[in-house]
């Protein structure tokens, strides 16, 4: 049987990963409060995840679920609506019996203030922000009502049209703070679609992944660098960002499940985006 994977959240991540499961063959229906482009073979779903009553247009038989919605605003409001009410109205439509496999998305914002130290899945989170608080509300309803179906935590997303840094450098506005180093964690968007696509295929995932790249960097330093790729203004110093703590992820077990990402540094990422710019 062909396996119908439902996007829950069907943006920019989403549609990559939607893409690469329809040229194989696979049935994928893309869920988005409203009508869009979407990859050939893909099937349009138009709901949104803060009205439940809207989800009656699913069709049953669904088989894999990818969570991974975008609030329409950041604040807590905009956030519980999706991450928390959305996904239990979401689970609450779907048949658990036919369910095989499920997958949410999280992010490295569950985790607190390390002082630049190594974070892994085993670091007890301990978010200094709303968002973070919220995910990891929602991380725990998806283990009651799906309990062992793997949650991965991202680090911050780069990847084509995704250019406000580039645009701040080349502005001169950039700031980062120098010393002590606060260390940046990225992934690159396309990186995140094949890990998505792979954790989806695991027989056996393990229920927690952190999904970056091999390199965490201090931030004044991918600054610099991308600045003189640019042909920019060296970035001032400047305060780090608030409410995400300053440390460095580790993508060890997402590597040991079998996934290699393609940018294993955020610098060779940018700079093909500056190229192909």
């Amino acid at each position: 049987m062909v396996a119908t994977t439902l996007i829950a959240g069907c943006g920019d991540v989403g549609t990559r990963l939607a893409r690469r499961l329809a040229v194989r063959g696979e049935r994928v229906l893309g869920l988005r409060r409203s009508v869009g482009a979407l990859p050939a073979g893909v099937e349009p779903v138009v709901a949104d995840l803060g009205d439940p009553a809207s989800l009656a247009v699913l069709p049953r038989g669904i088989t894999r679920l990818v969570y991974l919605p975008a609030p329409d605003a950041r604040s807590p409001q905009a956030y519980r609506r999706v991450y928390v009410e959305g996904l239990a109205a979401l689970l609450d439509r779907l048949d658990p019996a036919t369910l095989e496999r499920a997958l949410l998305i999280s992010s490295s914002a569950v985790y607190g203030e390390h002082a630049g130290a190594w974070v892994d899945e085993d670091t007890p989170p301990a978010p200094l922000g709303f968002n973070g608080a919220i995910l990891l509300e929602a991380e725990a309803l998806w283990r009651a009502r799906l309990p062992g179906r793997p949650v991965l935590r991202l680090a911050g997303l780069y990847g084509p049209g995704r250019t406000r840094l580039l645009d701040e450098l080349r502005a001169g506005r950039a700031r980062a703070p120098r010393d002590p180093p606060f260390y940046a964690n990225r992934m690159q968007v396309d990186d995140v679609a094949a890990a998505l696509d792979h954790l989806l295929s695991l027989p056996a995932p393990a229920p927690l992944y952190l999904g970056c790249d091999d390199t965490p960097l201090p931030q004044f330093e991918l600054y610099a660098a991308l600045a003189g790729m640019l042909g920019a203004p060296a970035p001032g110093e400047g305060p780090p960002p608030a409410g995400i703590g300053n440390k460095r992820l580790s993508n060890a077990r997402l590597r040991a499940s079998g996934f290699a990402p393609v940018w294993t540094d955020a610098r060779r990422g940018y700079a093909a985006l500056i190229g192909a710019g």
